[in-house]
């Protein structure tokens, strides 16, 4: 609300309304941040092991595998997937709106290359295989402007089915711990850090138009990866030391 005022202020002192904004002297509230929820290796294995088979696997999939946002998942179709060169490209991102979906530029402003793991490559294999054994039912081939996360029909999933077969998936699986769908993309992030993975390289991936914004959302992955980054520095060190020697 500070941020709206401000900037409407900011507008009429433009146009002359006003001598000054008033809220330039007021200090905007600082954002609480909720601690993040998201699921380890362990818990992202389990999770994908029980969602197979589901509607739900191939949006947690490529949220938890790929780093991907709900509404580019909604929007991605198979000709933008290359699964010779293991690679997908994000160029679009789906929108509700009161007169059905939009399809328009991802968050950032830009479509960026996600590289596939072989374990992906070969998920997103079986699932393009089982897409043409549905489509064949009804008369009809798995082309590139089909979307990959699809209903039987071909027809795309909407944004709000994907949260909610998320929601029921959970209901069924009371075990794993109750996050938004959205933490997926979060628990990628905290993966690729913790693995040692550079932040420019996790902010390209996850589609980020800074890499400060990567490093703010994922500071509490930060104090492990310095801990990782003096080992490695050490053990260079005493093996030149040794060498020396």
């Amino acid at each position: 609300m500070h941020t709206l005022i401000k900037s409407a202020l900011s507008q009429a002192k433009v146009w002359k309304l006003i001598p000054h904004n008033p809220a330039d002297d007021v200090k905007g509230p600082k954002k609480a941040r909720k601690k993040m929820a998201t699921y380890d290796f362990a818990q992202t294995v389990e999770m994908l092991e029980l969602a197979r088979g589901q509607r739900v696997f191939a949006p947690a999939m490529l949220a938890v595998l790929c780093g991907m946002r709900r509404g580019e998942i909604a929007a991605l179709r198979w000709g933008a997937v290359d699964l010779e060169a293991a690679q997908l490209s994000v160029v679009q991102s789906a929108e509700q709106t009161k007169a059905g979906v939009r399809y328009k530029e991802p968050k950032s402003g830009q479509g960026r290359t996600v590289a596939l793991s072989a374990t992906l490559v070969a998920e997103l294999k079986a699932l393009r295989l089982q897409q043409a054994q549905d489509y064949l039912r009804i008369g009809k081939r798995v082309a590139d402007d089909d979307f990959v996360a699809a209903r039987p029909d071909g027809s795309p999933l909407l944004l709000h089915s994907i949260g909610q077969e998320w929601v029921r998936f959970l209901g069924r699986h009371r075990h794993l711990p109750r996050i938004r769908f959205h933490d997926l993309h979060h628990a990628h992030a905290t993966h690729l850090l913790a693995s040692g993975v550079h932040p420019k390289v996790a902010s390209e991936r996850l589609g980020h138009s800074k890499v400060g914004i990567t490093l703010d959302l994922y500071s509490h992955v930060l104090p492990n990866m310095q801990a990782g980054a003096a080992a490695v520095v050490d053990e260079a060190l005493q093996a030149a030391l040794n060498k020396r020697k």
